[in-house]
């Protein structure tokens, strides 16, 4: 066919599409339910016209902890945070490296802190370990496996109460590997056999493990070598000790660049969606910087190449492997509508490494973003069981967005049409969208639909439909 013949039926294609909506679909919708969906990646979006995904950073706050102690130390690094009931609680390594001999300044330990909003974190006196001839200290851990030592809090209804608390750490012995280590109470642990459980990989860094609520089953996600570069690695179980042939991280066709930490976890709002801030490694310059990637299978990831947290943020984060991000994303009391994150900063410079406060909007990792011209986006088909259509997102002064609701043909369905819909603007986590005709959507439950979501001068996060 001629290049103007080609170039003929593309515009007639797209006119076409704009003025009556995508070709009929016979693929099989997407089951949405009543749950919510991130913009995390484009598995919803069938077509856009003027729409670009953008990446979101957060919000730089104040340090929360400074390595300061003489068990701790300027190479202090994998911090892990989780919360457990009123109290949140943070591990991870003290370490100290002597710039002047080029050495280690003493043994790696584990040490543990802990908070009640989140900002204030306190290092117990746990007298468990003795450090310089004092058990003063809050080490929680001096045995195998301290260079990485990584516990999460078990929520598999099975898990027995010996073993509420499990870690992962990661050992030289028997070959090298991972160990697998529980505790009833997150502060007293003990190696659950002497052989590790994960064998094949490279281990050097935060190799973590949780259990995925979603799936039923516990993932972990380690540090490998692949063909020279640095890469993350994935396995499942369901007793934590017996771990399903691994698998290496899919990217899809985002380039191969070196990742060290992933601090993967489920994202507690859409629980069948897997995050991960993997740490880019610049070799050249051995700096780090989080980047972020999202997964609904734990395998394949839609992986951003933004850095999260950039090298400028502040502040000492351009040195030698000075900004990793911690594994863990925490709801603080009094401020529902954000997540804290953590990062550190001041790696092998001053006396002590120090973790600094981050905080996204919900749901505020990736959004669909229209400048000023409008612009719009289709989605695949899709069932639902929610009565109401909410939405997250934020307009700017002139902005607004406007969603119709289409069959699978693309014709707008009537009283839905865009024209029905009140446009939203402002800043909200939970609009929810309404037409002339109301906002109860109980006669649409179970059947094929689109969305055409329209929008100038904004960002939309996420959308559900809810129950009442």
């Amino acid at each position: 066919m001629p290049v103007k013949n080609l170039l003929l039926s593309a515009l007639i294609y797209v006119l076409t599409w704009h003025l009556e909506g995508p070709p009929a679909d016979s693929s099989e919708p997407i089951a949405l339910g009543d749950r919510l969906e991130l913009f995390v990646d484009d598995l919803l979006i069938e077509q856009s016209t003027g729409i670009t995904w953008k990446v979101h950073r957060p919000v730089p706050h104040e340090v929360v902890l400074v390595a300061d102690q003489p068990w701790e130390g300027n190479t202090s690094a994998y911090f892990a945070v989780f919360q457990d009931g009123t109290r949140f609680r943070m591990y991870y390594r003290g370490s100290h490296y002597d710039t002047e001999q080029k050495r280690s300044a003493h043994p790696e330990v584990t040490c543990y802190a802990e908070s009640r909003d989140g900002i204030h974190w306190e290092k117990p006196r746990l007298g468990l370990f003795e450090f310089a001839g004092s058990s003063e200290n809050n080490i929680v851990w001096m045995g195998p496996g301290s260079h990485n030592f990584t516990p999460f809090k078990d929520m598999n209804p099975a898990c027995p109460p010996e073993a509420r608390y499990k870690a992962l750490a990661g050992i030289k012995e028997y070959g090298g590997g991972l160990l697998a280590l529980q505790s009833p109470d997150g502060i007293h642990w003990a190696c659950v056999q002497e052989s590790p459980v994960i064998t094949e990989g490279a281990f050097d860094s935060q190799n973590l493990a949780f259990w995925d609520g979603h799936a039923q089953c516990y993932r972990a996600y380690w540090r490998i070598f692949k063909n020279g570069v640095r890469d993350i690695r994935t396995a499942t179980s369901k007793d934590f000790l017996h771990w399903e042939p691994w698998r290496d991280l899919n990217y899809g066709d985002a380039p191969r660049e070196h990742l060290y930490t992933n601090a993967i976890l489920p994202y507690d709002r859409a629980p069948h969606i897997l995050l991960g801030f993997p740490t880019r490694f610049l070799p050249t310059t051995q700096q780090v910087e989080p980047t972020f990637m999202a997964s609904r299978d734990g395998v394949h990831w839609k992986r951003w190449l933004d850095a999260v947290i950039p090298l400028e943020a502040p502040q000492d984060r351009d040195g030698n492997r000075s900004n990793y991000m911690a594994w863990g994303m925490l709801r603080l009391p009094s401020r529902p509508n954000e997540y804290s994150m953590y990062a550190t900063e001041a790696y092998y410079t001053g006396p002590g490494s120090r973790l600094r406060r981050f905080t996204y909007r919900v749901d505020g990792f990736i959004s669909l973003h229209a400048e000023s011209q409008v612009a719009e986006a289709v989605t695949k088909p899709i069932v639902f069981s929610g009565q109401r259509l909410v939405l997250n997102f934020v307009t700017r002064p002139e902005g607004w967005i406007a969603v119709e609701i289409l069959d699978t043909a693309g014709k707008p369905l009537s009283g839905f049409a865009r024209d029905d819909c009140a446009p939203l603007r402002g800043d909200a986590v939970q609009q929810v969208v309404t037409w002339k005709g109301g906002h109860d959507l109980r006669s649409l439950m179970g059947k094929p639909v689109r969305l055409r979501i329209t929008m100038k001068d904004a960002d939309l996060f996420s959308f559900q439909f809810a129950t009442e």
